[in-house]
């Protein structure tokens, strides 16, 4: 039999595929019956035995998970596919929160808009089943004693000012909200090995036509041996990002000569308000969490971390409350809303918190948890994206901790990439091209270079111990305390409204 006869019988004889394969094999010396297959023909440059995802997003960290949960539930982007790639096994077992153990001395303050966008995502029930701590008033000051300024929700009518959340709640909220819907994840407990953004070519079809051959996806190796392809990536995996690092994205910034000591305390009373005081080497926070704890966030110089990380428990306690009362300098004093105040002539605009006194934060009876210390740096990638690249949270910048928005600034970036995602899929885009992630590179580059030009300025301008500098800090203090529209900004801008503080 030729191979002319073989080729009439496949035409005429479709049902007869096998039988004809084996002929055709033996006829023409071919061993490999398999070149002969039923199978589809691959798409060039993909393996049907290798898994093949719309999205691959690297970190199951809360900032990654929170993309994952937003792509989840929104109606243009639940049908993606999603690789979530972290070897944290809390990803895999499904771990209970106790109510009854002490606070994790790993808090985040979440602002009115990061509230916001967990309730859109339906996981924000969750957060609220634990223990959390919403707080509607704050106090800022220094130790010159020359000024105070003290916000309230009301100023804005506003309920509250933020909610300070364990990060482990803040997780498990998130996972919890993925897992009651019907959304194509995956989740592979591994590290990233290596990624490939394989070149565009041209390759002609036989009807003439230009396709892409090896430009759809992007390879992504793990270290237990397993691959995949992704349409898009996405660096969540924090600040030493091997995302960042393995696109050769570069990065600027600086270390602080700070170190940040956080840890539980407990009180006699509650506390419902969040405070900070500005030291000589830096700030300290005190954040309540509800249930008479509350959270110390405390820079300091390195080698003063080292110190008071190895004091005893009652040493440490007694500088936190030290630091928080009149040691360093001072009480401020509250000065009356009146015509002898240099502000007198704005009172007919004032806002409630305008005729509040200094108040002494409430004392720390002991801690509640172990203490943690860290060093502080600024960093941010030169670039959010490239293509089938895209990078999130603290993979692209971070920031000194003093006012609570590193982690609120990787949650804006999460839903504004999934709302970049799903405009791609509803105009039918390729979600890997850059001209589309561009548009979310546009729009948070220039939100996060803002609120970090405004911290870092914050924590230069108070590491500064000159008497002319102070005069202007107090100033400052003085001007947000009694300038209501002022105050009204700031409230707004740090509550997550894109608008500036000045001049909007």
């Amino acid at each position: 039999m030729n191979r002319l006869s073989v080729s009439r019988r496949i035409v005429s004889n479709i049902h007869g595929f096998r039988s004809v394969q084996r002929t055709l094999c033996s006829d023409t010396g071919v061993k490999n019956p398999d070149l002969v297959s039923e199978k589809p023909l691959e798409k060039p440059g993909l393996r049907d035995d290798i898994p093949q995802y719309d999205i691959a997003i690297v970190g199951g960290g809360m900032v990654g998970m929170a993309l994952a949960c937003s792509l989840a539930t929104m109606p243009l982007t639940k049908q993606l596919s999603v690789a979530i790639i972290d070897s944290n096994p809390a990803l895999m077992n499904n771990f209970h929160i106790k109510k009854e153990d002490p606070p994790d001395p790993r808090v985040s303050t979440v602002t009115p808009a990061t509230i916001s966008f967990f309730k859109d995502m339906g996981a924000w029930e969750f957060v609220q089943q634990h223990r959390h701590a919403y707080f509607d008033k704050m106090q800022v000051w220094d130790y010159t004693g020359l000024g105070y300024t003290r916000y309230n929700a009301r100023d804005v009518d506003a309920d509250v000012l933020g909610c300070v959340v364990e990060n482990k709640v803040l997780h498990k909220s998130l996972l919890s909200c993925i897992q009651n819907t019907d959304f194509q994840k995956t989740i592979h407990s591994s590290r990233l090995s290596s990624i490939t953004f394989p070149a565009m070519s041209s390759v002609t079809s036989s009807s003439g036509t230009s396709s892409s051959a090896s430009g759809s996806s992007a390879k992504l190796e793990l270290d237990n041996g397993n691959s995949m392809y992704a349409k898009l990536v996405v660096g969540a995996d924090g600040s030493k990002s091997s995302v960042r690092e393995l696109a050769r994205i570069q990065t600027t910034g600086w270390k602080y000569s700070q170190s940040a000591i956080i840890c539980t305390v407990e009180h006699a009373v509650e506390n419902f308000c969040a405070w900070q005081r500005f030291l000589p080497n830096g700030p300290i926070a005190l954040l309540p969490i509800g249930e008479k704890f509350s959270n110390i966030v405390w820079s300091m110089d390195p080698k003063e971390a080292v110190d008071r990380n190895s004091m005893s428990e009652e040493d440490f306690v007694k500088a936190v409350n030290l630091a928080l009362d009149h040691g360093y300098g001072p009480h401020p004093r509250s000065k009356s809303f009146e015509g002898g105040n240099v502000f007198s002539w704005l009172k007919a605009d004032s806002t409630s918190s305008t005729h509040e006194g200094f108040e002494v934060p409430p004392k720390v009876t002991k801690l509640a948890s172990h203490r943690m210390a860290f060093p502080l740096s600024l960093m941010h990638a030169n670039s959010y994206a490239s293509k089938r690249l895209v990078l999130i949270g603290d993979a692209a910048h971070t920031v000194h901790p003093l006012a609570g928005q590193g982690v609120n600034m990787g949650f804006a970036d999460a839903l504004c990439l999934s709302k970049v995602i799903a405009e791609g899929v509803a105009v039918g885009s390729d979600i890997g091209e850059i001209t589309l992630l561009q548009r979310y590179e546009s729009e948070r580059k220039a939100a996060n270079i803002t609120m970090m030009a405004i911290l870092d300025g914050f924590q230069k301008a108070y590491s500064i111990d000159f008497m002319p500098i102070n005069v202007l800090r107090a100033l400052a203090f003085n001007g947000a305390q009694y300038i209501s529209p002022l105050k009204r900004k700031i409230i707004s801008y740090a509550s997550g409204n894109k608008l500036l503080p000045l001049f909007t």
